[in-house]
């Protein structure tokens, strides 16, 4: 039982880092902070709507995304955009619940526009104290990279490249000869494995990277038993470069440790978080929406006989089939065992149906889609069940897409991959955008996606 007990203890989480931590509250904290100094400033009370609406702009916005190591500029981008997609949802919630009359133009305009500046300056300010606190000589930690492959070379880059981190990157470690080593590591070789430990001690190399591959086992366990008699942190990189990650963690499963590799994001309070969300964004748009459903469908009556509806299989989470709606935009209804993808001219689309697809109209009947919980706004595009069973043999991690619900919109989309996939590698980018969604997805970032589809259905004319 001892034994249990401390293999147990051995393997946990790695805790939220300080700017993590600061950067969740320091955005929504900004904006809440700034209405209520607006309200204050123009002596209006901090009634029920004003405490309703600093609840629900909280609710939105929280956890704020750590910008402190993203480029200024960047920065200020993504504030924007968020921001923006912010007002636009408030303003929707605020059209559906007639809640405007509670509010002052004054202090609705004061906050509007200085609230994203405020945020700015927050990640400037940030940014500047992590750096000075990484310049300080007692904050430097001196870091050796043992493994002198590829792998080893991709760590040395990461540590000398984040410089609010604080790392003085050495050099590498290796047993092998110069010819075998990665050539952009050859200058930088301190010694072999034996010298690892000796020269932790002498140089105080306050952390140790290990990126031997696992058949290296014996001497990675010989390494470890010698690096323990230093005070170095300790840490093994995997060489898992060849598989798609998504959402790793290490998880301790009835005291055995169980290293994720392939998750979905959607778990606990971020599934409950993606759903509301989702429910709440798609209500208020059909709502909104409504008398551009019934013209779009009655002009799809008139321009060709068939149903107003197409409905297609394709599939959905787990890669379970579901139904997707569209408009029907096509003479013919191609769902079978091969569907070929619409193409410039397509003699099969008609009139109304090319201006529907160029503006992206004929999938607003996959709001109800998200409404019945078969997809969400947000997320990799689904594609037909035919172009799944071809691509999933030929393009590698094709399926993990399906982690997800499919979305009306996605990260893919919103960077330039609309339209027709005619060659393999235009649909390999367009699976890498979608698996890189699925590593870094937050609410955050699906507002972004929102703010930049509705920039794209006026000037993008990729779809056909």
């Amino acid at each position: 039982m001892f034994e249990d007990r401390t293999y147990k203890r051995t393997f946990y989480s790695a805790p939220q880092s300080v700017t993590s931590l600061v950067a969740a509250f320091l955005e929504p904290g900004l904006t809440v902070i700034v209405f209520y100094v607006a309200m204050r400033w123009s002596d209006e009370p901090m009634d029920r709507p004003a405490l309703t609406l600093c609840l629900l702009v909280f609710a939105l916005t929280f956890p704020g995304p750590n910008r402190f190591r993203d480029k200024l500029l960047n920065a200020a981008v993504d504030i924007l955009s968020s921001w923006i997609t912010l007002i636009a949802i408030l303003w929707l919630c605020a059209y559906a619940t007639d809640s405007r009359k509670y509010f002052e133009d004054d202090v609705l305009l004061a906050w509007v526009l200085v609230t994203p500046v405020l945020q700015w300056l927050a990640v400037w300010i940030g940014r500047a104290a992590l750096r000075r606190h990484a310049s300080r000589p007692e904050n430097r930690s001196p870091a050796v990279v043992v493994g002198a492959g590829a792998l080893g070379v991709k760590v040395a880059n990461a540590l000398q490249q984040n410089r609010e981190r604080g790392t003085d990157f050495l050099g590498y470690f290796d047993d092998r000869a110069d010819g075998r080593v990665h050539p952009d590591a050859s200058a930088r070789i301190l010694g072999g494995l034996k010298d690892v430990a000796p020269h932790a001690i002498e140089h105080g190399v306050r952390e140790i990277y290990i990126t031997l591959p696992l058949g290296s086992q014996p001497r990675i366990v010989e390494l470890l038993e010698q690096v323990q008699g230093t005070t170095a942190s300790i840490y093994f990189v995997p060489d898992v470069f060849g598989i798609s990650i998504i959402q790793g963690r290490l998880e301790d499963m009835n005291g055995v440790p169980v290293v994720g590799i392939c998750e979905t994001p959607f778990q606990g309070t971020n599934e409950l978080v993606k759903r509301l969300s989702d429910v709440i964004i798609a209500s208020v748009i059909v709502v909104m929406i409504s008398p551009l459903l019934l013209a779009i469908a009655i002009g799809v009556k008139l321009s060709s006989p068939g149903p107003i509806i197409f409905r297609q299989r394709r599939n959905g989470l787990d890669g379970g089939e579901i139904v997707v709606y569209k408009f029907r935009t096509m003479r013919t209804q191609d769902d079978g065992p091969v569907v070929p993808q619409a193409t410039k001219n397509d003699p099969r689309v008609t009139r109304f149906g090319a201006f529907l697809r160029r503006t992206s109209l004929d999938e607003l009947p996959q709001f109800f889609n998200v409404l019945q919980g078969t997809m969400s706004i947000v997320g990799p595009r689904p594609h037909a069940v035919a172009h799944n069973e071809e691509y999933k043999r030929i393009i590698k991690a094709y399926m993990v897409r399906h982690k997800v619900k499919p979305g009306i919109t996605g990260w893919a989309q919103v960077n330039g991959q609309r339209g027709e996939t005619d060659t393999i590698e235009k649909m390999r980018v367009r699976v890498e955008y979608d698996l890189e969604y699925l590593r870094n997805w937050s609410l955050g970032l699906d507002l972004r996606i929102i703010a930049g589809t509705v920039r794209l259905l006026f000037f993008d004319r990729h779809a056909y």
